[in-house]
């Protein structure tokens, strides 16, 4: 659904933007990239069926370089998740790191953003509930939170 208003979202506390995404720098070789295209739907699937492991909502763009912004609530929880035995995400490490390692054929980033209570803002006019806005709560972007400086210091205290 298109929302037509001006919106911004909030988020209660601090929580962590973690951006993520791979680069097939040789397209012909299939075998090395689709296995690791194919490891991040079953890491999503496990953390939408465990919401306590923190993450709050995921968005995901495909070409050449795949990238995904991740939501979560700590970075305790990002990091526990990340060297966690049981779960899907160090088996598919491992896994990389064997098939792949440094030989080029597939690139793998990351990026972690903490960010606490005022230190964001983001505005959305003619959208549907995206990113921050489908992790936190939609609310309208009136009054004192019309302008960017209004949503930064929004979720101030002031003293």
């Amino acid at each position: 659904m298109i929302h037509k208003e001006r919106l911004t979202a909030t988020l209660e506390g601090d929580f962590v933007v973690f951006l993520i995404g791979m680069r097939i720098n040789k397209p012909w070789l299939i075998h090395k990239w689709l296995s690791v295209a194919q490891a991040m739907p079953r890491m999503l699937k496990e953390l939408s069926q465990q919401p306590e492991l923190g993450l709050l909502h995921a968005e995901m763009w495909f070409s050449r370089t795949i990238i995904q912004v991740q939501y979560w609530r700590s970075m305790d929880q990002l990091l526990a998740y990340a060297k966690n035995k049981d779960t899907a995400h160090l088996p598919a490490w491992r896994a990389f790191n064997k098939a792949i390692g440094t030989d080029g054929s597939v690139g793998i980033w990351h990026e972690t953003y903490q960010a606490s209570a005022g230190s964001h803002e983001n505005v959305y006019v003619n959208m549907p509930p995206f990113g921050l806005g489908k992790a936190g709560v939609l609310q309208p972007a009136t009054g004192g939170r019309q302008s960017a400086s209004g949503r930064l210091g929004a979720g101030r205290e002031t003293p």
